[in-house]
């Protein structure tokens, strides 16, 4: 019994470890990302290119002054980036980084990572209210109904991955992958599940109650110090988190046509495509713009929800009916393409209308001409 507690200990202590060096790299490559982007050098002067910036940047804001409003409920406050931070680490007990690289490998993981990371919204709460801010309030407010609203279609695509395999564990899912990773059989869910991910996370284009660059800043605005720190390290720990998901969900983790199963190369397999779905969501951060809030929920509610619902139509359907594969990959695909579509021709509109109308009053102008001429 001490044994195991002892082996337990030990595991706990380097994921948290391994976690939080992971954030430092994190932050380092959106730094560089996002100064690619912008045609600029990124962090240069702390370390050969910049690479112990996030050290200076985690000192930083260890020894800066802590303040506490006289106002603030002050159990609430210190509580807030607690209620935060956990969840984001306990989801990882049973996250696999590789073939048997887990602490505790649960025949209902996804369920215990989907009902813990939801206790990170009463934090959101409690910071707000904790406060004594009526703007950190309203962020809270804010944070408390978008994460609820992205919640659903990330729940449902859950459920659809689960009905492939007929099983809620992570490693019995990738291992359901070694012929075709999911991402060809459900690419709509694949494209739910990112977005969906992104809006949890609070990231752009759906940072609407961090709103970093208005007046308010969200439910944290009165927090500085190591507590901001807490519900900092918190965003990218769930980052990082909806990276790996896709990876094991979709992109078949540690699986490879023809690679032997061995456990460093299968780490390796899931880095890289943990990096890279990382890399896409830092590349979204350069790239849109941040959504209204009346955009961000009718986006979450009008689109994300019901095509969850149709994913899971489309994998039901072909599950009882026993269709191959392809019908499968083949319906999604042509569902995905009707929306990007659509959203395309909804976000276009503007520029058509306008281009109608200078091609309307061009014509106006050159029947003025010909009259005027004759």
């Amino acid at each position: 019994m001490l044994e195991k507690l002892a082996i337990l200990t030990i595991q706990l202590v380097v994921l948290v470890t391994a976690l939080t060096s992971v954030v430092l790299t994190l932050v380092w490559v959106e730094r560089k990302a996002l100064a690619r982007l912008q045609r600029r050098m990124g962090p240069m002067r702390v370390g050969p290119h910049g690479l112990l910036q996030p050290v200076a940047d985690a000192l930083k804001l260890l020894v800066k002054e802590d303040l506490v409003p006289a106002q603030a409920d002050k159990l609430l406050f210190w509580l807030a980036p607690l209620v935060v931070f956990v969840p984001s680490y306990v989801i990882w007990i049973t996250i696999p980084f590789g073939q048997g690289l887990v602490v505790r490998s649960m025949d209902m993981g996804l369920f215990f990572i989907v009902a813990f990371s939801t206790l990170s919204i009463v934090g959101m709460v409690m910071a707000g209210w904790g406060s004594a801010n009526k703007y950190a309030i309203l962020g809270g407010l804010r944070s408390v109904a978008q994460l609820i609203s992205y919640e659903i279609p990330i729940i449902m695509v859950v459920i659809a991955i689960a009905m492939l395999p007929q099983s809620l564990n992570l490693s019995t899912i990738v291992e359901d992958q070694r012929a075709v990773p999911y991402a060809l059989l459900q690419p709509l869910g694949l494209l739910i599940f990112l977005i969906a991910g992104v809006a949890e996370v609070g990231r752009t284009p759906f940072d609407i109650y961090f709103a970093e660059s208005e007046v308010m800043g969200g439910p944290f605005i009165e927090y500085s110090g190591a507590h901001w720190a807490v519900f900092f390290l918190s965003e990218y720990v769930h980052t990082f988190a909806i990276g790996i998901l896709t990876a094991l969900l979709f992109l078949g983790g540690w699986t490879f046509p023809l690679m032997p199963d061995v456990v460093w190369l299968g780490f390796a397999w899931v880095m890289l495509k943990t990096y890279l779905v990382v890399l896409v969501i830092f590349w979204f951060r350069g790239t849109f713009p941040r959504l209204r809030i009346d955009q961000l929920m009718s986006f979450g509610w009008k689109v994300l929800i019901p095509l969850s619902f149709v994913n899971i139509l489309i994998t039901a359907a072909c599950l009882f009916y026993g269709l191959p594969n392809v019908v499968m990959g083949l319906l999604s695909l042509a569902a995905t393409a009707a929306v990007a579509y659509a959203i395309y021709r909804r976000m276009t509109l503007p520029a058509r209308e306008t281009a109608e109308q200078r091609m309307a009053r061009a014509r106006a102008y050159r029947r003025v001409e010909v009259r005027d001429a004759g």
